[in-house]
């Protein structure tokens, strides 16, 4: 449910932040000169600052200014909403799997996509191959003439997917082991989308055992 509502948050402040720059596009050169070379943060506050001057016919000028202090207003409550989201997510991740969170690249989000993964499939982790099938991490053959060889698999939970791919990807730029890995498999001749393959079939393994110890045992 959390998850749910911090999408759809995320998709709406997205909107608010393309109609904001929208605006500012066809606004009057002199308040595109005023808000000229701000950064989004400082932006949406300068934006949120605009004050509504009262007027019995608006002048085209303050509408845009009370459109742009509207819209920063909208996006700074969904931003808020979203922290708001986030640190319930994280409580939840570290009362249910905090080992999760003890693993280089795996943050309350990942961790969330990944617990949600095996939460909506539990038939699917009596073993690792089985896991890794889920996760869309499980090795497809193909070959080309007379090359064999193995590709990503495109099937599968793509969230949980997609939360193993950014695992590998932080790694790749924070965990020297895996950077040490790159470089040797690069050696080896194996090309960049084979290694990111095997790197998040090794990711999927360790998040399989990691999960497995919150699993209750079988019954008699």
């Amino acid at each position: 449910m959390y998850k749910l509502t911090k999408v759809s948050a995320i998709k709406a402040r997205t909107q608010a932040i393309n109609q904001l720059k929208a605006v500012l596009i066809i606004a009057d050169p002199a308040l595109r000169e005023e808000l000229a070379g701000l950064g989004d943060a400082e932006l949406f506050r300068t934006c949120a600052g605009f004050a509504e001057v009262g007027s019995r016919e608006e002048s085209v000028l303050q509408a845009t200014r009370i459109a742009l202090g509207l819209l920063a207003d909208r996006i700074g409550q969904l931003s808020e909403e979203i922290r708001e989201v986030d640190a319930r997510l994280a409580r939840l991740v570290e009362g249910h799997a905090p080992q999760l969170l003890e693993v280089v690249g795996i943050g309350p989000d990942t961790a969330v996509a990944l617990l949600i993964a095996v939460g909506d499939n539990p038939e699917r982790l009596g073993s690792e191959a089985s896991s890794a099938a889920l996760c869309g991490v499980s090795p497809v053959e193909r070959s080309s003439g007379r090359r064999q060889f193995r590709r990503l698999n495109r099937g599968g939970d793509r969230q949980a997917n997609a939360a193993l791919h950014r695992i590998v990807f932080t790694r790749l730029r924070v965990d020297p082991r895996t950077q040490a890995y790159y470089e040797r498999r690069t050696r080896e001749g194996k090309t960049r989308r084979e290694i990111i393959r095997c790197l998040k079939r090794y990711a999927a393994r360790e998040v399989f055992h990691l999960v497995r110890q919150e699993l209750p045992g079988p019954r008699s």
